[in-house]
């Protein structure tokens, strides 16, 4: 079985002490990214449960950069260290509680008491109370605990603090304190000096009129800043002067407050010296961290923009348009590299301080919610059979191309040219996506929505591409291809350049690409042509299919199917009735047999037969999603379970799965083989040609494999026939990439990287030597303006790549 499609952005990563490695929380595993080029090169696999967050062992002294050692927490109850350098798994602690957040102090700088040994090592988690009373959770399921990772077990009797729900627990860069939000609060605790089992009352709490989202402490002083749910950012200065006195200060805690004393902007008591406020973020503030000087503070929300903060002169610099809402911001150990993790399932590598993006780890797009206005039924992705492709449509207007095999983003498509504000309510929605079977074409709908009651209208788009480089080029724009009414559904035909849309409005039509069309003058985009028109009795035509071999045309027409002859665009037959309308037609095998899914009150799978034109046998199931098999007279379906169902039987009769999978010979109402799965609803379901079935000897692929994406877009691939003899993993050390060593680059390597290996062997009687086969020099000084480095860099070091350097030695 491989699987993929996880979330790269659950927790906030880590950089390894050389900053040459990005460790990333995905699901269960720790991904290990490089910074330098973007691929993954390893992983950390081990934890049973989500792992929420990962602690990289920093160096103690410049040396010792190449440690390569961890700590990882997961909601399995297990804290776990690591060299994941090897990778290998070197101690495991299990307190036996969901672990949401940890911290290390004295892996922070703490330094051990003069004349003192060797120490335990100390950790605060943050943890789900799962205890029960009265068959009831307990009120306050969060709990900051202490834990002896020395002796592999919790201190005893010292809870910090319980809140309603676990909190992320934030430190500070020196290890002397860290805190927590609470609603309106923050909690603030100073770390006991090393051996120190209890941690004591020393706890300050500073208060705010709104819920605060976020908090970051000041590298090298008493500061700490906070964000709130209305997009303001609250620093407090000085804040534990008197509850937290450094060495020689004791009796300075003694005194009480004196309320009269001027504290600007600190609300009541609070320990603080002042209080002040900025606010720029529209909406709340989700990230917020100091840079590693202090000098700066970097935030960011749901518009998808990095503020800088020059905290002296207030000043503001902004990375805009990122096009996402962001989650983290991480600083590493190099000053001239961080990274920003977003909410679209993406981690870009920035340049400091110019914030410039050097590259991104792209997962596959998240499910986000869309406007339900003349949705399709395929749930927002489509899938390229032949070549493990699978289309997903994403908030910004665009569709991502995603190799299921490779776990990793093709490209994105942009749909709409219009600028996406994060957050802002959506005019434009991609309804329909659909690919051919080679992958080479792609066809989208939208449906822009009226602004102040005018200028709302559907588009029809039809897209090209080169196989090899998968990237799509808009071919044609069709304005209200069916007058105002909404597209149901587009299909393309198996072995020609033909797609059909059908609509709720009463009709369908037929499209043929003619690469000899004569475009008018002043037009773009207008390859594709209207071929026909097709209506049956005013109905709304909601689903299509073409038969294998394209000679027949499947429409249903509400309740009813009706078989056309595509080329002609004559009426051939009608097959029998639902109770509820069609939403989703597929050809079985050699369109001997014909799958319909009707939804609603009602719903039904039918397995109809073609030649018989009557109905073979059906289920009373709510179908989420159908595949049928290229070649072959199977088919599976993705089936929710009910309700009423899963309330008959006790929680582990079913241990959360809401859906099963059944897969189906045509001709024979018995499943084959069934799979009980998770978070059915919005998932889907494809047949891929795997390249472990390839027969090279006849050039034809075998046993199609089975995909599964979840309505998280989390997917498994395995085989249907349960023909193999051992799971596969997509975590095979061959998947992974090596990590490469930068070293120091001059003249043209600096500016456009190394050039293409010479190969030696190539026949050189193609061209003379002296003859270049290319011409460079057309092409090398073009690119975008803020890509290319200032001129004053370029030529100087452009000119010096054309030198020959000689060493001379002097008579």
């Amino acid at each position: 079985m491989i699987t993929g499609g996880k979330s790269y952005v659950s927790a906030p990563p880590a950089f390894s002490n050389d900053a040459k490695r990005l460790l990333v929380c995905t699901a269960n595993s720790v991904s290990i990214f490089s910074t330098s080029t973007g691929l993954q090169i390893t992983s950390l696999e081990g934890h049973k449960a989500l792992v929420t967050s990962v602690t990289v062992v920093p160096a103690s002294s410049p040396a010792s950069k190449i440690l390569c050692f961890c700590w990882t927490t997961s909601l399995d109850g297990t804290i776990r260290y690591w060299d994941f350098s090897v990778p290998e798994l070197m101690k495991t602690v299990d307190i036996r509680l969901p672990i949401y957040s940890m911290v290390i102090p004295s892996l922070l700088g703490q330094p051990l008491e003069r004349g003192a040994k060797f120490q335990d090592l100390f950790a605060y988690v943050s943890v789900e109370n799962i205890q029960m009373k009265d068959n009831k959770p307990m009120p306050a399921r969060g709990q900051i605990l202490k834990c002896n990772l020395t002796k592999s077990r919790l201190a005893a009797g010292v809870i910090l603090s319980e809140t309603q729900q676990p909190e992320y627990i934030t430190i500070s860069s020196s290890g002397r304190f860290f805190g927590i939000r609470n609603k309106r609060k923050i909690h603030v605790w100073k770390v006991p000096k090393a051996g120190t089992e209890n941690l004591g009352a020393k706890r300050i709490t500073l208060h705010h009129t709104k819920d605060l989202m976020v908090l970051a402490f000041h590298p090298t002083q008493r500061m700490v800043a906070a964000g709130d749910v209305t997009g303001r950012i609250l620093i407090w200065r000085g804040f534990g002067n008197r509850t937290f006195p450094d060495s020689g200060e004791e009796e300075a805690s003694k005194k009480p407050f004196d309320s009269d004393e001027d504290k600007p902007g600190v609300r009541g008591n609070d320990d603080a010296d002042s209080c002040s406020t900025r606010h720029w973020h529209p909406s709340e503030v989700i990230v917020l961290s100091f840079s590693s000087d202090g000098a700066y503070l970097y935030s960011g929300g749901k518009e998808g923009v990095l503020v800088v903060w020059q905290l002296d002169t207030e000043k503001k610099k902004f990375l805009p348009r990122i096009g996402s809402p962001l989650l983290y911001f991480t600083d590493s150990p190099d000053p001239l590299l961080a990274s920003v993790s977003c909410a679209d399932n993406q981690i870009h590598f920035l340049k400091m301080p110019s914030m410039e993006i050097l590259k991104s780890i792209s997962g596959i797009k998240l499910p986000c919610s869309f406007p339900d206005v003349c949705q399709g039924s395929n749930n927002g992705f489509a899938f390229n059979q032949n070549g493990g492709l699978v289309a997903l449509r994403s908030e910004n207007y665009s569709i991502q191309l995603y190799s299921l095999f490779d776990d990793c983003g093709i490209c994105e498509v942009q749909v709409c040219e219009r600028n996406h504000q994060p957050g802002e309510e959506l005019t434009v929605v991609v309804t329909v996506v659909s690919l051919s079977l080679d992958g080479s074409l792609m066809g989208t709908a939208e449906v822009r929505s009226p602004e102040g009651g005018i200028g709302g209208f559907i588009c029809l788009k039809f897209w090209d591409s080169e196989l090899e480089n998968k990237k799509f080029s808009l071919s044609t724009v069709v304005y209200e291809p069916h007058r105002d009414a909404g597209i149901s559904a587009l299909t393309f035909h198996p072995n020609r350049q033909m797609a059909v849309s059908t609509s709720y409005g009463g009709d369908f039509k037929i499209w043929v690409y003619n690469d000899g069309l004569q475009k008018v003058q002043g037009e773009k985009n207008s390859n594709w042509m209207c071929h026909s028109v097709g209506s049956y009795k005013k109905k709304s035509m909601t689903a299509a299919a073409f038969s294998a071999d394209g000679s027949v045309l499947a429409v249903a027409a509400e309740t009813v199917i009706t078989l056309w002859d595509p080329e002609q665009n004559i009426l051939i037959a009608v097959i029998g009735e639902t109770l509820t309308p069609i939403v989703n037609l597929s050809f079985a095998g050699d369109s001997e047999f014909l799958v319909s899914v009707s939804q609603g009150s009602r719903p039904q799978l039918s397995v109809w037969s073609v030649s018989k034109l009557s109905i073979s046998w059906s289920y009373k199931l709510h179908i989420e999603a159908l595949a049928c098999a290229v070649d072959m007279s199977s088919f599976a379906v993705l089936a929710l379970i009910p309700e009423s169902v899963q309330m008959q039987f006790s929680d582990s009769t079913f241990q959360g799965r809401d859906g099963v999978i059944l897969h189906f010979n045509s001709n024979d109402p018995v499943p084959q083989s069934t799979w009980s799965v998770r978070k059915a609803q919005g998932g889907g379901i494809a047949f891929l040609q795997s390249e472990k079935s390839y027969n090279r000897s006849d050039g034809k692929f075998g046993h199609p494999w089975l995909v599964y994406i979840n309505g998280d877009h989390e997917y498994a691939l395995f085989d249907p026939s349960g023909k193999e003899a051992q799971e596969l993993s997509l975590t095979k050390q061959g998947s992974y990439h090596a990590l490469e060593e930068t070293g120091e680059k001059f003249g043209y390597q600096a500016i456009y990287g190394e050039l293409p290996e010479f190969d030696s062997k190539m026949d050189q009687t193609l061209s003379a030597p002296s003859v270049p086969s290319q011409r460079p020099w057309e092409t090398i000084f073009s690119g975008s303006s803020h890509e290319l480095p200032p001129l004053s860099k370029l030529c100087s070091a452009f000119l010096e790549s054309l030198l020959e350097r000689r060493t001379i030695t002097a008579e």
